[in-house]
């Protein structure tokens, strides 16, 4: 035998499902079924009235009548008039109302005055149910007829003509507003539904733009590690090669310097796919390896790898301030995508500068320049270019402006003047 757990209730002591649950639930189960098989249910209820109508025509009726020697087969006849209308109450609220009028009629002038007549308020339940409400003056005028042909035809018998309409009206307006409740109920429920709809759809969209955006981001990113990497090293690699036939060493030097630049590019590139890949076995995200972003303290190892491809660089500070690690990024990527278009594109004799100016409150002003030739970069208008593009968003990222172009004349080279503002305050 198992051991017993003296922490776990037994059996009979776990909490009964509530009675609302309950009753919610089987609720929800005869829904269900009576939207797959809605003909299922009308039979049954019909069936059920035409009965009890049927058995109050074997002999009750007789105890509320104004004339209790009707002929039975009339009182028959009357009877499944006034119940078997009620199989369409649903589908044709109204005509069915229409349908039990003349019986309805006869059972009032006939002094029969059966109780099945009260089945005309399960069809004024479902006319207010729906139909427009405006149906409702009618309504009333046709259930009301009935009692005033009773009380004109048979007089004091009848009991006080206010009582007997007043009674009637009561009826009609309790039937009437069931229907009405029941039905801005349902609205509400449909409105509610709609809007769960309309917010799952949007958070769906959320989630598409949320994935889109990061998309972009790592694209951002690739191309920013990847660009620049590529021509540090294509720069090393024809510094290489001019180097083999006069110097070896520094043949050997560019080697080593194209090995360590490529390895520091793989690692970055395996860091950033590592967001984006999932674990084979489980399908849980993988956790990557964690390295912090590269940041303006990493300016200079930056700018030691463009001046090992060959491109003179000076870094000019002004200022100082410290600057959220958000901010650092941008501007050292800014700076990245700046100096890896002047190796692409500024010629062999080329040179570059970077200055920095800190404001108060976070506000900094960075320039890239370069004395290479002046032609327009090609990474803004290829389709997908992610250059100056880039460097914008990353700019706008934070409500700064970027310029890039060619420098004025008679100044040869091209410039990117970056400002960002200062921080707001939180």
């Amino acid at each position: 035998m198992d051991p017993v757990d003296p922490t776990q209730p037994l059996p009979e002591d776990r909490a009964a499902e509530p009675l609302t649950e309950y009753v919610q639930r089987v609720n929800r189960r005869v829904r269900a079924f009576d939207r797959r098989r809605p003909l299922v249910w009308d039979l049954l209820l019909t069936g059920f009235w035409v009965v009890a109508a049927l058995i109050d025509a074997s002999g009750g009726w007789r105890n509320v009548a104004r004339h209790p020697d009707a002929p039975v087969g009339l009182v028959v006849a009357l009877s499944l008039a006034l119940s078997v209308p009620l199989l369409w109450r649903r589908s044709h609220p109204g005509a069915a109302l229409l349908a039990t009028m003349p019986a309805a009629l006869v059972s009032a002038s006939s002094g029969a005055t059966l109780q099945a007549a009260l089945l005309q308020l399960l069809l004024v339940h479902h006319i207010a149910l729906r139909l427009p409400l405006r149906n409702l003056w009618w309504v009333v005028a046709l259930v009301t007829a009935p009692v005033c042909v009773t009380v004109a035809r048979y007089g004091d018998d009848a009991g006080s003509w206010n009582q007997q309409l007043g009674s009637q009206l009561l009826s009609i307006g309790v039937a009437a507003l069931i229907g009405v409740t029941v039905r801005a109920r349902r609205d509400h429920t449909e409105v509610l539904e709609d809007r769960a709809r309309r917010l799952e759809t949007e958070r769906d969209q959320q989630v598409r733009l949320a994935a889109a955006a990061e998309r972009a981001r790592i694209a951002r990113e690739m191309h920013d590690i990847i660009g620049h990497n590529l021509s540090v090293i294509t720069g090393l690699a024809d510094g290489g090669r001019y180097a083999a036939a006069k110097s070896p060493d520094r043949a050997a030097q560019a080697l080593d310097a194209i090995g360590t630049t490529s390895r520091q590019a793989l690692g970055e590139l395996r860091r950033l796919l590592d967001v984006l890949r999932d674990d084979a076995e489980n399908g849980t995200p993988a956790v990557p390896e964690l390295a912090p972003q590269p940041a303006l303290t990493d300016l200079e190892s930056l700018l030691d790898g463009v001046r090992r491809a060959g491109l003179p660089v000076r870094k000019t500070v002004t200022g100082e301030a410290t600057l959220p690690e958000g901010r650092q990024l941008a501007l050292y990527r800014v700076v990245q995508e700046a100096l890896t278009n002047t190796l692409k594109h500024a010629g062999p004799d080329a040179t570059a500068q970077v200055e920095l100016s800190y404001g108060a409150g976070g506000a900094v002003t960075l320039t890239v320049t370069d004395t290479g030739r002046a032609a327009p970069l090609p990474s803004p208008v290829l389709p997908g270019g992610r250059g100056l593009p880039g460097m914008r968003e990353r700019t706008a990222l934070y409500g700064g402006t970027l310029e890039a172009g060619p420098r004025p004349a008679p100044e040869r080279g091209w410039r990117v003047h970056l400002h960002l503002p200062e921080e707001s305050p939180q």
